[in-house]
């Protein structure tokens, strides 16, 4: 039972649908903004028979994180638990709850959770990012006017799926060819599918599902997903068992994440059926979505986009590759992608119960199994924290500097990754891999965004996206004379400007 004293927002579910349905775009989370600036940092909703308490400070978020115990539950993954059940297939990181899970968590950590071995990833990923940096170079070329690309952010989505499967599965897929494998397209569209649907489906009752396609459509879409990891993790065993028919076990080599896993006895092949399709979802939303808004400020802020410019050729000189060492010396860089996630994280709003113990919050005291609902997106832009909070300010992650602006530093006023044992597995990777495809793209192209692309907001797809799907940025190649780099837009050699659509 919700403590007395609490304040309790009334929601008119009749006109939530309505808004929801036409379109969920930031403004469900300036109801929150609202709803902070009138009931205060804990206030209560009640949707059905579901009570949410809900947390818009950073405070607020770290006493109960710091409560969670051993076993965290995510109560809002009920539909893709609805999904698992429907096909016969195993939970994965996302969907497990309990011992269960912290035993899935354990083994998937392997290989995977520490920047000493998100490091070992790091030839893996500037691979990718070679062919990506070879392929925009092609788009450019091959564009009607010979300076565009069509959707910057598509591409960021292929190069982020690339990369994933890269490293989940040891695997190229195609994203980055010509002409792209059908089977990677259509997974490309079913992560789409499911994620719009979901939106629907989550606030419409189940009886409405046989009347309407948004249920059948979201379970397409997941289906497809589920196809396109079995095929990738058979062809693995596949892989293995003929090493072991022509090697023996002993001389098998451990070669990446799946491989380990399958062959250490971490993880059984069902297993690896339910979580590494879930880890794949959010290894390319992260990134992808990251890259496509970071772009778009450093765009707005030449300012910025000229020291960052600096900074990454004064470490990596023109010709060469970065490398994982390379950014402890870039803290411009990490702090470019700190402010993005600040901004706009990819999940912002997430949700726990603590199913162990009754727990204090804010002088009240809440029983076991209480949903609590962690407002990230209101918590990153409170002014208290973040002085101008809807402004990019890079600078206000490096303490020594005197460009930011002055606040109260708090460790959970961002918090992007989450926290403590359910935080993001792939946080290291992630980061790791936005970090070499930015300072790469910085240290070749001068970004500029186009006129013709006006304002961007974000669009609540479950993650927050760019509500227009083709950003349009024009984009000048960096050359050098030998004496020092400068950027030309004269005829020839790629220095006419480019458009990143």
């Amino acid at each position: 039972m919700i403590p007395r004293g609490l304040c309790s927002a009334k929601w008119h579910l009749d006109r939530i649908y309505l808004r929801t349905l036409g379109s969920l775009t930031g403004s469900g989370y300036s109801l929150m903004v609202l709803n902070k600036a009138k009931y205060g940092p804990m206030w209560v909703t009640h949707a059905g028979p579901q009570t949410h308490v809900n947390l818009a400070s950073a405070p607020l978020l770290e006493q109960v994180m710091r409560q969670e115990g051993k076993y965290p539950v995510r109560n809002d993954m009920e539909l893709w638990k609805e999904h698992r059940d429907q096909q016969g297939l195993a939970y994965g990181p996302f969907t497990t709850e309990g011992h269960h899970w912290y035993q899935l968590r354990h083994a998937l950590n392997q290989r995977m959770l520490k920047p000493s071995e998100a490091a070992l990833y790091t030839d893996a990923l500037n691979e990718v990012v070679d062919d990506f940096m070879a392929h925009l170079s092609q788009l450019l070329a091959e564009s009607p006017s010979g300076n565009q690309v069509s959707d910057m952010a598509h591409q960021f989505y292929y190069f982020a799926l690339e990369a994933i499967c890269y490293i989940l599965f040891e695997k190229r897929i195609g994203c980055l060819e010509r002409p792209i494998p059908q089977d990677t397209v259509a997974f490309v569209r079913s992560v789409g599918l499911m994620f719009q649907n979901s939106v629907y489906v989550t606030f419409l009752p189940k009886w409405t599902r046989p009347l309407l396609p948004f249920w059948k459509r979201y379970l397409d879409g997941w289906n497809t997903i589920f196809s396109f990891g079995k095929k990738l993790i058979d062809q693995k065993l596949k892989e293995i068992e003929t090493q072991l028919q022509t090697k023996g076990p002993d001389e098998v080599e451990i070669s990446g994440y799946l491989h380990f896993l399958l062959t250490r006895g971490q993880l059984s092949t069902r297993e690896a059926m339910g979580s590494l399709p879930e880890l794949l979802l959010a290894g390319v939303d992260t990134t992808s979505n990251t890259m496509t808004w970071a772009l778009y400020h450093l765009s707005k802020n030449p300012e910025i986009q000229a020291a960052l410019h600096k900074e990454v050729v004064g470490v990596v000189p023109p010709g060469q590759v970065p490398q994982q060492k390379d950014f402890a010396h870039m803290p411009l860089l990490k702090a470019v992608l700190k402010e993005t996630l600040r901004l706009y994280p990819v999940v912002p709003i997430n949700s726990r119960v603590i199913t162990e113990k009754e727990i204090e919050v804010n002088g009240f005291l809440f029983p076991k199994n209480t949903q609590f609902v962690f407002c990230h997106y209101v918590v990153s832009r409170d002014p208290d924290i973040f002085p101008e909070p809807e402004s990019f300010q890079p600078y206000r992650w490096l303490r020594k500097s005197q460009l930011a602006a002055p606040g109260v530093h708090h460790a959970f006023g961002s918090v992007p990754f989450g926290y403590g044992v359910r935080a993001c597995l792939g946080r290291r990777i992630a980061e790791l891999e936005m970090q070499l495809l930015l300072s790469r793209l910085i240290q070749q192209y001068q970004v500029v965004l186009a006129p013709e692309t006006g304002e961007v907001k974000s669009l609540a797809r479950i993650v927050l996206v760019p509500n227009k799907k083709a950003q349009s940025f024009q984009a000048t190649a960096r050359v050098s004379d030998g004496k020092g780099e400068k950027v030309a837009a004269g005829p020839g050699d790629r220095r006419n400007p480019a458009h990143f659509l």
